[in-house]
């Protein structure tokens, strides 16, 4: 497998630290080396979260550098949009469409900006999903990450056995099996 990088990026209490998390353990599981790296800014009160996640045969730096994300995975959409600048030339951007508001949209200080995932697409490959939704039918709203996550072990080939596992070892036990019907759903979107 060739080094790959993956940028995740959201919001506090999105789950962005736990993705990094599920990836670090699938990496082990797997025999790739992995180095994470966690940026946490003003999370508990909705603020940017970051994770940079480097796997591959022999990983020697944690950050991922501008311009050399193989993938962002942007929990929320203006998030994706902050960062995009981390995605390399013929990387992809797997975005949830849910928006959630900073602090100066909520004040009124600034509009949140509009047509966010047409901008995207403009200069990235860009693949959309109302990941809220898809966890509502989960009947728990907080595993809009797993969803995601499904889809970007789809996109990447990863062996679902193992990123399934990966996943069982990192979520807390009462919450794995909703994350499983998450994880499942977000693998079976095109």
């Amino acid at each position: 497998m060739n080094n790959i990088n993956i940028f995740i990026v959201g919001v506090g209490g999105q789950g962005t630290l736990l993705a990094g998390k599920i990836l670090g353990t699938y990496a082990a599981l797997t025999g790739l080396d992995c180095k994470l790296n966690e940026v946490h800014g003003m999370a508990q009160r909705g603020g940017s979260v970051v994770t940079h996640v480097r796997m591959g045969e022999k990983i020697y730096a944690p950050v991922i550098s501008e311009g050399e994300a193989d993938v962002i995975v942007a929990f929320e959409k203006l998030e994706a949009f902050r960062f995009r600048h981390f995605l390399k030339k013929d990387g992809i951007i797997i975005v949830n469409t849910q928006e959630i508001y900073p602090m100066p949209v909520i004040t009124g200080t600034v509009k949140y900006p509009e047509n966010i995932e047409e901008t995207l697409r403009e200069s990235y490959n860009v693949i959309d999903v109302d990941a809220l939704s898809v966890a509502l039918e989960t009947g728990n709203t907080k595993t809009v990450n797993t969803v995601i996550l499904g889809i970007l072990a789809r996109r990447l080939n990863f062996d679902f056995t193992i990123f399934e596992q990966a996943m069982r070892l990192c979520v807390k036990e009462k919450h794995v099996e909703e994350n499983l019907v998450a994880l499942k759903r977000g693998y079976t979107i095109e």
